[in-house]
This record gives C-alpha cells, sequence and structure tokens, in this order.
C-alpha cells in the first residue's frame, strides 16, 4: 500500500471517518495505532517485531531518565553538606547521563547494524542460505527517520522534557503512518501536543489537506517518476552517455530527488491534516538560495533542524572559534552523509560519506567568506545584490547538483568516470537510438528544454509565493483536486517507482 494508490486513498478516507466520529481520545489513539501498524505491515511485515521492541525499550528508558531527573538533590536541603550535595550531584548526572548515553548507543547500534552490517561483517550476509534467518536481515522501511526520532526524545528528556506516561501515546506517535516512512522528523511533544488540542475537520482544513495530497502526487506521480525514467536510463548506461546526457542527467536527478522527496511529504502533511494534525514543513523551495548554509535551512528542514539542535550545538555550535565552528560543520555533514548511506543489497556507502564531505567544505568556505565579507562593506554590498545573488546562487545549484553524482551513483569508481566524462564526451548511436529515439521518443534538447520548464514553474510558484503573496482560495482548490489526481493517473509511468527516501 503506497501513497500513490486506490487502497491507500481508501483506507485514509476510512480511517478519517472512523477517527472522527469516535468519541473518546483512548480510542482515536488505538485507532491511529492500529491504522499504522496495518499501513506498515502492508509494506515490510516482518521488520514490525523490532520497531515495536525498539519503540517499547526507547519508551521505558526515558520513563526512567524522567524519573532520575526528579530525584536531584535539592541546593537549599539543611540535611546536606556542600560537600555531600556536590558528591550527590556528580552521582546524580552520572546516572542521568550513562542512562541517555545507554539509550542512544542502542539505537545508534540499530541503526548502524542494519545500514552497515553487512559493510562491516561480510561474513554475516555472504553466501547465506535460502532458508537462514538472515534473509530476513533487511533494513526496516523509515528506520533512520525512527531511530532519529528516538534519539531525539531521549535528549529532550535528558533535558528536561517530560517523558510519556502512556505507553500508547509513545508507540502511536512512533508509528503515526504518515510520517513512519519516510518523515518529516517530528517531535513527540509537538505531536502529542497536538493529539490532545486537535484542529476540527472544518472546509478549510479538509480542502488543505487534499491539496497537499493533490499536489504531492503532482510532484512524484506526474514529475518525479517521468523524469526518472530518462535519468535511469543514462546512469545505467552511464558509459555510453554523452557528456551532454550527463549533464542532463545531473540536473534531472536533482529535480527527481526534490521532487520525489517533497511530494511524499506534501501527501504525509496532508494525510496527517486529514486527522487533525499539521506535521513541520520540509522544503522551503531549496534550489533557489544563494548560499549552501540556506539551502540547508530550506532543504530537508527537519534533519537539518535535528542535526543542530542534537549535534551541532552540542559540538560547541559556532560559540568555540572559527576554527571550531569550521570542524563542527565538516562533522555534522559527514553524520548527515553516513546517515543518507547505507551498506545493504551491496551497496557501497563511500558515496555518501563524500558527499557529506563536499557539503561540509561547502559550508566550510561560505563560513569562511561570510566572516571575511563581514568585514568590508564593499564586499557585502555586493553579495546582497542582484549580480552578486546570481553568483551565489550559480555557484551554491553547481556544487549542490554535482554532489548529487555521489548521491546517485555511491560506487566511487562509476562516480568519478561520471565527473571525469562532464565534457567532451560523445553519445554512443545505438544509446541516443535506443533512449532517445525509441524509449522516450523526443530528442535531448526537448529534454532539456523540459527540465528547464520545471525549473521555470518552481521559479514561478516561489515568486507568486513570496513576492505577489498570492495563496488560492479553499473553492478554486477543491476544484484542482481531482484534476490534479487524474492527470497523475493519466500521464504517470504506467509502473510507480518506490519513494527514492525508503532506502534511507
Amino acid at each position: 500500500m503506497n501513497f500513490l494508490s486506490i487502497p491507500y486513498s481508501l483506507f485514509l478516507f476510512g480511517t478519517m471517518l472512523l477517527f472522527w466520529n469516535l468519541p473518546w481520545k483512548g480510542l482515536r489513539l488505538a485507532l491511529t495505532l492500529t491504522a499504522s501498524v496495518i499501513f506498515y505491515s502492508s509494506l515490510q511485515l516482518q521488520s514490525l517485531p523490532l520497531l515495536l521492541v525498539g519503540t517499547l525499550l526507547t519508551f521505558v528508558i526515558g520513563s526512567v531518565l524522567f524519573r532520575t531527573g526528579q530525584d536531584r538533590p535539592h541546593r537549599n536541603s539543611w540535611t546536606l553538606s556542600n560537600e555531600e550535595w556536590e558528591r550527590f550531584e556528580r552521582q546524580w548526572q552520572q546516572r542521568r547521563q550513562w542512562l541517555l548515553a545507554f539509550g542512544l548507543a542502542v539505537n545508534v547500534m540499530i541503526l548502524v547494524a542494519f545500514k552497515y552490517g553487512s559493510f562491516l561483517f561480510p561474513g554475516w550476509t555472504s553466501n547465506t542460505n535460502p532458508d537462514s534467518v538472515w534473509v530476513y536481515f533487511v533494513a526496516p522501511l523509515g528506520i533512520s527517520f525512527f531511530v532519529f526520532e528516538c534519539m531525539a526524545y531521549l535528549i529532550d528528556v535528558y533535558r528536561g522534557a517530560p517523558a510519556s506516561r502512556n505507553v500508547l501515546d509513545f508507540t502511536a506517535y512512533k508509528f503515526f503512518f504518515p510520517k513512519l516512512i519516510s518523515g518529516p522528523i517530528t517531535r513527540y511533544h509537538s505531536w502529542m501536543e497536538q493529539f490532545h488540542h486537535p484542529a476540527p475537520p472544518t472546509v478549510d482544513r479538509v480542502v488543505e489537506g487534499l491539496w497537499l495530497i493533490a499536489s504531492g502526487a503532482i510532484k512524484k506521480g506526474l514529475l518525479a517518476d517521468n523524469i526518472a525514467v530518462f535519468v535511469n536510463l543514462c546512469f545505467e548506461n552511464y558509459q555510453r552517455a554523452g557528456s551532454v546526457d550527463l549533464w542532463l542527467a545531473i540536473l534531472g536527478y536533482g529535480l527527481q530527488l526534490y521532487l520525489d522527496f517533497s511530494g511524499y511529504v506534501d501527501i504525509a502533511r496532508g494525510s496527517a491534516m486529514l486527522l487533525g494534525w499539521t506535521l513541520p514543513l520540509n522544503f522551503d523551495f531549496p534550489y533557489l538560495t544563494v548560499s549552501i548554509a540556506d539551502f540547508w535551512r530550506r532543504w530537508h528542514m527537519t534533519l537539518g533542524d535535528w542535526l543542530r539542535n542534537y549535534l551541532y550545538f552540542p559540538l560547541g555550535g559556532s560559540r568555540r572559534g572559527l576554527n571550531q565552528t569550521c570542524i563542527n560543520l565538516t562533522i555534522v555533514m559527514i553524520v548527515a552523509g553516513l546517515w543518507h548511506g547505507s551498506a545493504a543489497a551491496g551497496q557501497n556507502p563511500a558515496g555518501f560519506l563524500v558527499w557529506g564531505v563536499l557539503h561540509g567544505l561547502a559550508l566550510v568556505v561560505h563560513r569562511l567568506t561570510d566572516t571575511v565579507s563581514r568585514q568590508s562593506a564593499i564586499a557585502q554590498s555586493f553579495w546582497q545584490s542582484w549580480p552578486g545573488m546570481v553568483i551565489g546562487w550559480t555557484i551554491t545549484q553547481t556544487m549542490v547538483f554535482l554532489a548529487w553524482v555521489y548521491f546517485r551513483l555511491p560506487d566511487l569508481q562509476v562516480s568519478n568516470w561520471v565527473m571525469t566524462h562532464l565534457w567532451n564526451q560523445s553519445a554512443d548511436v545505438q544509446f541516443v537510438e535506443k533512449v532517445y529515439g525509441e524509449t522516450l521518443g523526443i530528442d535531448p534538447v526537448i529534454v532539456g528544454w523540459s527540465l528547464g520548464a520545471v525549473c521555470l514553474g518552481m521559479a514561478i510558484a516561489y515568486g507568486f509565493d513570496r513576492s505577489l503573496k498570492v495563496q488560492l482560495n479553499w473553492p478554486i482548490k477543491i476544484m484542482l483536486v481531482p484534476l490534479c489526481l487524474y492527470a497523475v493517473w493519466v500521464l504517470a509511468p504506467q509502473n510507480s517507482l518506490p519513494y527514492i527516501y525508503f532506502d534511507f
């Protein structure tokens, strides 16, 4: 059952009708959990027990961590001397730190085992008998998002947020089906606050939910999947493609990745909205940014927030001088690369590491350039002028799109070959005939214009949204929803491709 299917539509609207007709919150929460378990089981039943165990373990550790936090010795207690209070304070801090470290270590080990187990311990999975238990040792869908949410919850409790008192509450939050597979990464306390103060299903809200689902379907089914046909043909036959084809494939993959993932998030947010939740925004026109720092504030925003709040700031952020700031930025992006990477199914994770290093270096260069520019009024004025913004946008997006090569082709031998053949490489005659003549039925110029039209469409949408402040009202949206869904039904490729971020 995937988002772009009739079974999911029936499942979602059936769940919505039941949800809003149940009289008690406890029953609604139980329905949410039941629906989420059914949804995940339809995709990967064998991984359900592991996620349940991980959820319960995080719940227990969080509860113990919270209770330990309530036992802090009081400074003004007349029964304790200063020396005794300081000793109890150190012991109390150590207990809490060990509990947090244990909870984080368990989640990290789960993530590493499934994403990099075959790479770290090749003997476990090589030459596996079909009847062996290792056949089922596959990475659960959404494991990266699942683990990061668990870690964020434990850190929030350690920092003083209240722990969940009800295992049903926490399990329903963890398994909430719109966000379970590919996010957006959502914090427990925000999710539960919305549950206790639900937004009623008004006409405006229902239409907005349907509009998000329809626009997400357009992004994923109509645009991303059609672009993927060309991208896959080029990268699967990269040695026969010409330089022009490779450049078009790089542009196409960047657009495909954005449209695929943001389309998923739109459908997830629309589904959640029909049930009374507002999930966080995950994309904010990232390809229209003029710096790499701004790109990461507007690309995969919930992951960026997680990395800032739970890694960058604990490392010291920018408070320990420029050198340490650059080191922290590099570490954060290496972790981001490893988070995306996986050695499952024989993949080589090295490309994701290179991708993370490239983005880390780009952030370092930007920080250094920004620091120097702040010391010169002329430099500041230049970067804020139209020529400066155009140059900044060109540099930023060129770096972002070229780095996607290592994301799409994580085998360094392949990705490096592509990078070294971006100039003066002629396409094989049979490649041109098969790809453009027989499969696509159009020539490379039309492909280029089509990708350019997608870029132009994003720029126009940005202009209407930000400059003109134009918003469609709900009567127009409700008329466009069936037209969008029908267009996807007719024009999407016959076999819908899985969401890209299911692999992460």
